[in-house]
């Protein structure tokens, strides 16, 4: 029996020959197993390297030497405040207003629609609002040319009123009635609702900002103002938040300095009265008191946020000595308007909220 037993237990020798091939097998198989987990993990890997971005190219059009801003006007081109985690908010205005595209023939869906819109214009013309409403939807869909300009010439009709006009709709979103408090102070109230002062001085009749009393009631817009600028067509379309207002002909970049595709915004402390600008190619400094000074009446900076325009700055919307150029590529690109137009852009748009979306 005793013999049987110690057959049955190994040796010392043995016993060291099996340990070490048990270690073995333990450590292979943990290396198997890990490999296999590590395969098939589901936390962060490294992420592909991304391309080298090159240098911004430098500003076409350089932004003008020097502020002729006056006090009244600086207080207007204030930077609407930061949020609290310090970003500057931007409404999604691009996200929120799809493009629509444009078809050869007309869309019967959008006829009825655009119909029907007229319709209710002529018989309640008091129901602005909600025809501006009913257009505006129909623009974001698929239309003929001669669709989109029957609705964009309807809505600029009906902007004389519910915007520009010193009248304030009770259904209406965009615009408000505000009576006046005792210290109340005109830019304080126009960077609250991101808009100039100078615009609600002009649709209140207000001659001058000290000129506010207490008690009177006044019309106030909800901002931003965007813009929209195609450049297959020289136009810049208006927008208050996301309804359309009106369109205006602009000039644009030349070849070699074409206009950058992106989205832009209105730079902080940007907006200038005829500022002194150099020409970079001769070196000449012009004033505004010069005859042939050729920036016309405003200058509103931009700064590219996204696109080909990222990163990119020197450009801006402004004025001309030139317009017969208004229409055509003639820009270092920049985006030209009429002197009269870019003063209404000036009243309209605010730093840092107001964006422009070139598109081709």
């Amino acid at each position: 029996m005793a013999r049987l037993f110690s057959n049955l237990v190994p040796g010392r020798g043995a016993w060291k020959g099996s340990s070490l091939y048990l270690v073995l097998a333990i450590v292979a198989f943990g290396v198997v197993v890990f490999l296999l987990f590590r395969g098939h993990s589901s936390g962060p890997k490294e992420a592909a390297a991304a391309g080298d971005v090159s240098a911004a190219p430098a500003p076409v059009e350089p932004a003008p030497a020097g502020d002729t801003q006056s006090s009244s006007e600086t207080a207007a081109g204030q930077a609407a405040p930061p949020s609290a985690s310090g970003s500057v908010e931007r409404p999604p205005f691009s996200s929120t207003m799809p493009a629509a595209g444009t078809l050869s023939q007309a869309n019967p869906q959008a006829q009825t629609a655009i119909d029907e819109a007229l319709a209710q214009s002529r018989a309640r013309p008091n129901e602005v609002v909600a025809v501006r409403d009913k257009l505006n939807k129909v623009l974001q869909m698929p239309l003929s040319a001669e669709q989109r300009e029957t609705v964009r010439g309807e809505m600029t009709k009906l902007a004389d009123g519910w915007l520009f006009g010193p009248a304030a709709f009770p259904s209406d979103t965009l615009c408000d009635t505000y009576v006046v408090k005792r210290g109340d102070l005109l830019d304080v109230i126009g960077r609250r609702l991101k808009v100039p002062y100078e615009f609600l001085m002009q649709i209140n009749s207000i001659p001058r900002p000290q000129a506010l009393q207490a008690g009177r009631a006044l019309k106030v817009v909800k901002g931003p103002f965007h813009a929209k600028v195609y450049r297959a067509t020289f136009t810049l379309d208006l927008y208050l938040q996301d309804t359309y207002v009106r369109s205006f002909k602009v000039g644009l970049g030349k070849p070699g300095y074409e206009t950058p595709t992106g989205l832009w915004r209105v730079q902080e402390n940007g907006k200038l009265i005829k500022p002194t600008w150099t020409d970079p190619d001769t070196n000449r400094m012009y004033k505004a008191s010069d005859p042939d000074y050729p920036l016309g009446s405003r200058w509103i900076a931009l700064d590219g946020i996204s696109g080909a325009a990222q990163g990119r700055t020197g450009f801006a919307i402004h004025g001309t000595k030139e317009p017969e150029q208004i229409g055509t590529p003639g820009s270092r690109g920049c985006v030209r308007m009429y002197n009269g137009d870019v003063v209404l852009m000036y009243n309209l748009l605010v730093p840092l909220y107001s964006q422009v979306e070139v598109l081709d």
